[in-house]
């Protein structure tokens, strides 16, 4: 029956009444409600056995649970009653959901407080309440709108921020962050984009056992992480594989090589001259003199190159060619691929010879970085990351959803280009629109000329004088 006012509208229960709610009839409600938590509970110690089979671990010690009683709300209780067939498994997963919040169960029913006689042991920890298993995610991402791929960036949105909102948000993260042993694979800066970049962490996992070394093949009944995780994924970052790993896997130091994509319109570069100096960035060098300097953090600034290619992609656009560098190897210093570019731009461009990356990587010769200006961030890509023993896959629906994301995004990118196009050609629609234009001649003064960046030495014999005594 409802009572209407000034107030929202409020349902009492059901009595069979048509007229009236009489005390005495709320009073049997009461009781009937009572009973029937008098019963739930017998249940409860039903489902403790159940928690059990969802432990993480074998061990005596962690096979000890403390009873969870399921919070009820009004509606459940309501529900419950005539009910007389519980479904386990969902009751069981709400148990285990209870311990993985870690707090008391009570509600309010009539006045009538409901409340655990045993609350959860604070000791046990939330990731002992499901199984787990320890894996690696591939990423791929477009970091237009981000800045940067760690979390830790002073704004927001980061890609890394994004990524356990999704896995918080869907229940795949087991405990916190600190608690999921997560690594990444590398810090990509504001803007670049990645096809491949890679994560490891302790999921949950639907194995009865802990399946850290298993084939995903194994079990059917094992989480997509794929699907799951694009579900609520912006439309800008996706999971494309997950593989299982050790739980002595490290998404960064097991990493044997990176591989990174630079791609670029040929104008008027001399092709062949870049070609020649990126061939002297390939071999193990200082490359001090092609980083942004952090010296806190990092004090070896050899790195190994192993690859370094400058190629034509097939492909044009307004009677120009877009090519590309692909640079690989075992892993790279702060900005050095954007560094690296850079000065094979003034090479291209005529202002310097090939020699001078021979020059800049000699760092008795040169002990401090001259200052220039970094290639553009957009068009860098962290193309692929590669591990030992490491098979990504997906599954096909998950797949398939891929595919039809990234076709739809394209599409939807060549009509945007179709509409700019569409633009410059009624702006050159005129041919005496650009007669009178003369581009504006770059003044270059050659890198070894230029000021210079503090010198390694300089630089932490400053922090030394900062960090308090």
């Amino acid at each position: 029956m409802a009572v209407h006012g000034t107030d929202p509208t409020v349902v009492l229960p059901p009595t069979g009444e048509s007229d009236g709610y009489q005390a005495s009839d709320l009073r049997s409600q009461i009781s009937s409600l009572q009973s029937r938590i008098k019963e739930l509970e017998q249940e409860n110690k039903r489902l403790v056995t159940l928690i059990s089979r969802c432990q993480c671990s074998s061990s005596k010690e962690e096979n000890v649970i403390a009873p969870i009683v399921t919070t009820l709300s009004l509606s459940d209780v309501y529900n419950s009653i005539g009910e007389e067939k519980v479904d386990n498994e969902v009751m069981s997963t709400t148990a285990c959901e209870a311990a993985s919040d870690g707090k008391g169960n009570e509600e309010n029913i009539f006045g009538l407080k409901l409340e655990s006689r045993e609350r959860p042991d604070p000791h046990v920890k939330a990731m002992k309440s499901c199984t787990k298993r320890y894996i690696a995610l591939q990423i791929m991402y477009f970091g237009q709108r981000y800045y940067g791929f760690a979390s830790e960036a002073t704004a927001e949105p980061t890609v890394e921020a994004e990524i356990f909102k999704a896995l918080e948000r869907t229940r795949i993260l087991v405990g916190n962050r600190k608690e999921s042993n997560y690594y990444r694979c590398g810090r990509t800066d504001r803007g670049v984009s990645s096809t491949g970049q890679v994560i490891s962490l302790f999921v949950r996992s639907n194995l009865n056992d802990n399946a850290g070394n298993t084939s995903t093949t194994e079990s059917k009944q094992e989480i997509d992480y794929v699907r799951v995780l694009n579900r609520v994924l912006p439309r800008d970052i996706r999971v494309i594989g997950w593989s299982p790993v050790p739980t002595d896997f490290n998404a960064r130091f097991s990493c044997l090589s990176r591989e990174y994509k630079y791609m670029f319109w040929k104008g008027s570069f001399d092709t062949e001259k870049m070609k020649e100096g990126a061939k002297r960035f390939v071999g193990e060098h200082d490359f001090r003199n092609f980083c942004k300097m952090d010296a806190a953090n990092v004090r070896n600034y050899r790195r190994h190159i192993t690859s370094f290619d400058i190629f034509y992609t097939n492909q044009r656009s307004n009677d120009d060619e877009l090519w590309e560098m692909r640079i690989r190897g075992s892993a790279f210093l702060w900005h050095q691929v954007r560094c690296m570019v850079a000065v094979l731009f003034m090479i291209g461009q005529g202002f310097e010879s090939p020699d001078i990356i021979d020059t800049l990587l000699d760092t008795n010769k040169i002990q401090r970085k001259p200052q220039y200006n970094m290639a553009p961030e957009l068009p860098l890509i962290l193309r692929s990351c590669q591990f030992k023993d490491v098979r990504f896959s997906c599954s096909s629906g998950a797949n398939h959803a891929l595919v039809e994301h990234l076709r739809n995004a394209y599409h939807s990118y060549v009509l945007q280009a179709a509409i700019f196009h569409e633009a410059l050609d009624c702006l050159c629609s005129s041919e005496d629109g650009s007669a009178g234009f003369v581009r504006k001649k770059i003044r270059h003064v050659p890198l070894v000329l230029r000021q210079t960046e503090p010198s390694y030495e300089e630089r932490v014999a400053n922090l030394k004088i900062k960090a308090p005594s």
